[in-house]
């Protein structure tokens, strides 16, 4: 039976919550440290409150809440609400709250959060805009937005052989999205002084497959499709002999106009 993308949402992340919390690729990374850096340094030590959107197991809630009041780590899939909530208590984290809603509607009222986040769920989102919209939305006058995720590539045919595979591997996977691309996004949704960085990440073939439980027939396409890739390709996504490959993660920091 033909599934809505929202199905296919839940169909892969719903039961493979524990599988995030205890996936190295999520649970630690530069990035990490980066965003509690500019967080700590643009928001009052336990004064702020933050909107973590997507947030999946929890990561970037558990990094930044120590440094914040209030933070909401919001999802549509409740199995990873309960994950978060269950591993917020064992970290003795009081000030993390839950909700379960999409990102392009925020069950939230205008100018609440001093920080609207994401890390490593933007490129599921089906409607990118509306999402970055409703941040700019629910964000406070001069305040900030904290984008995390997977990079696009810049050059057509690397970004077509990296869509492709991780359609293969995740049918939830809407896009990744270039840096340059990202930038006239929240340009366009109104967010001003923007600054990016990006580190190398490693995806292991193995764990990264079975993290979504991949069908065995989409993994050897996804095996093929490294094997007859062009060098480019293939130099581009320093693709191994097991399949394993290296992306990029991306961070953009910016701020909400002042009359948001």
């Amino acid at each position: 039976m033909p599934q809505t993308h929202s199905d296919h949402v839940h169909s892969q992340f719903d039961p493979q919550a524990n599988a995030y919390l205890q996936s190295a690729v999520h649970a630690s990374g530069p990035d990490l440290r980066r965003a509690l850096e500019l967080v700590s340094h643009a928001i009052p030590e336990n004064r702020g409150s933050l909107l973590d959107i997507g947030c999946g197991a929890g990561h970037l809630s558990f990094a930044l809440a120590p440094a914040l009041e209030r933070v909401v780590a919001l999802d549509s899939s409740p199995h990873m609400l309960t994950t978060v909530t269950n591993e917020a208590n064992a970290r003795r984290l009081r000030n993390i709250a839950t909700c379960r809603a999409a990102a392009e509607r925020l069950p939230f009222a205008a100018h609440e959060f001093d920080v609207v986040a994401t890390r490593y769920s933007a490129h599921h989102w089906r409607n990118l805009p509306a999402a970055l919209g409703e941040m700019q939305r629910v964000v406070k006058p001069d305040g900030y937005v904290l984008i995390i995720d997977l990079e696009g590539e810049e050059d057509p045919l690397v970004d077509t052989h990296l869509q492709a595979m991780e359609l293969l591997r995740d049918l939830s996977h809407v896009r990744d999205r270039a840096p340059s691309e990202w930038m006239r996004l929240l340009a366009a949704a109104g967010f001003t002084r923007v600054r990016h960085q990006s580190w190398p990440t490693r995806l292991e073939f193995h764990s990264w497959v079975t993290r979504m439980r991949t069908p065995a027939d989409r993994v050897a396409v996804i095996r093929a499709l490294q094997q007859q890739a062009a060098n480019d390709v293939t130099t581009a996504l320093a693709i191994e002999e097991d399949g394993s490959f290296t992306a990029r993660t991306g961070l953009w920091w910016g701020r909400a106009p002042t009359d948001a």
